[in-house]
């Protein structure tokens, strides 16, 4: 099993200048790859990864391009080898057509394979190929290294994401059952009750944001105060993004942690993005990104994650009774009591409830 391994990186000045060089000749191979493969399929021709990597090695040869050699070759073929997956993707519809890349991506980055133990961590440094010894700040011991990306974020931060061996321990939980039920105001509530709070960081940082990009929109295009404001846009979006991401990896590691079996809702997210009134709130609260947390976590550690249908009228059904209240579909209504049994019931936690004993249901069916 393999695992994703984020470190803060501090190359120096050197060091930067080549890997913004490499971010560039990569950007070029994989935009020539394309080019390629798109006059080949206009010429009726079939061109694929081998055709392309000719393709590189003959540029390699002319005076044009002899700045190829300057940066690390193992990045270059797997440019193309990022470009040949990226077309079997989307032929199997899992992706998009290929697009060609912009220098003008503030977010760049490039991929190196670890060959003859040409990656490796010493002390603090980590080794990579032609860029030598950087420094880096590491938070936990790695396994085996088989691929390194360099990154380099939209606010001239560096990273480099180790791509390592990974062999999880399962961990005991509690053994708990909870069924999970997400929302905008409040971010969940489960089975047992629990109400966990939307922090609706990008609701909060909203007036910070649209005072920075007003400022930005004043500058002169191509000035370096403009660049200097964009960088300030940039620090926004990230300190936003990180405060997410860290709120989502507490809650779903503590879930995992408290319960054996997890049951969630199938929710089609893509679909209701397209919703316009609540597109920002929805894109805002992650829930795709917090219940694919949830299942590789499961994975590792040995939980389950029961999917219950999207149709199943989790809110709207009595979870003493089972009465089903199609009054309840109207959203506005967050409480009601049950015509049947005349128990009160939260919304939420009553749809908490709902979508455990259907996971549970069809666990056992």
């Amino acid at each position: 099993m393999n695992k994703g391994i984020r470190f803060r990186a501090y190359p120096n000045k050197g060091q930067k200048n080549l890997i913004n060089q490499t971010v560039g000749c990569c950007r070029l191979i994989y935009n020539k790859g394309l080019a390629m493969r798109k006059d080949g399929f206009a010429a009726g021709q079939k061109v694929g990864y081998v055709q392309t990597s000719a393709m590189l090695t003959d540029l390699k040869r002319q005076a044009d391009f002899v700045f190829l050699r300057d940066v690390d070759s193992i990045a270059l073929q797997q440019s193309l080898r990022d470009l040949d997956r990226s077309f079997k993707n989307f032929f199997e519809k899992r992706a998009r057509h290929p697009q060609f890349k912009s220098k003008h991506n503030n977010h760049q980055s490039y991929r190196t394979i670890n060959q003859g133990n040409n990656i490796r961590i010493a002390g603090k440094y980590i080794k990579l190929p032609k860029l030598g010894y950087v420094k880096i700040r590491q938070s936990m011991e790695v396994g085996h290294i088989n691929n390194v990306t360099v990154e380099r974020t939209p606010t001239g931060k560096y990273f480099v994401i180790l791509n390592v061996d990974f062999e999880p321990e399962l961990r005991p939980n509690n053994g708990g059952k909870v069924g999970i039920d997400v929302g905008i105001k409040e971010f969940y509530s489960d089975s047992s009750g629990n109400v966990v709070p939307n922090p609706k960081y990008l609701e909060r940082s909203m007036r910070k944001l649209a005072r920075e990009q007003r400022r930005l929109s004043r500058k002169q295009k191509g000035s370096n105060n403009r660049n200097k404001q964009r960088v300030k846009v940039a620090s926004v979006h990230e300190r936003i993004t990180n405060q997410r991401n860290d709120f989502l990896q507490k809650q779903s590691s503590m879930l995992v942690r408290e319960n054996q079996t997890i049951c969630i809702e199938d929710l089609n997210v893509k679909g209701m993005l397209r919703n316009h009134k609540l597109a920002r709130s929805i894109a805002s609260v992650s829930w795709a990104k917090f219940f694919k947390m949830l299942e590789y976590k499961a994975v590792w550690y040995g939980n389950e994650i029961c999917r219950v249908p999207t149709m199943y009228p989790s809110s709207q059904t009595c979870s003493c009774c089972g009465y089903k209240n199609p009054l309840v579909k109207n959203l506005a209504v967050r409480s009601w009591e049950c015509p049947e049994c005349h128990t009160k019931h939260d919304r939420d936690v009553n749809a908490g409830i709902n979508i455990l004993k259907k996971g549970l249901l069809m666990q056992s069916a």
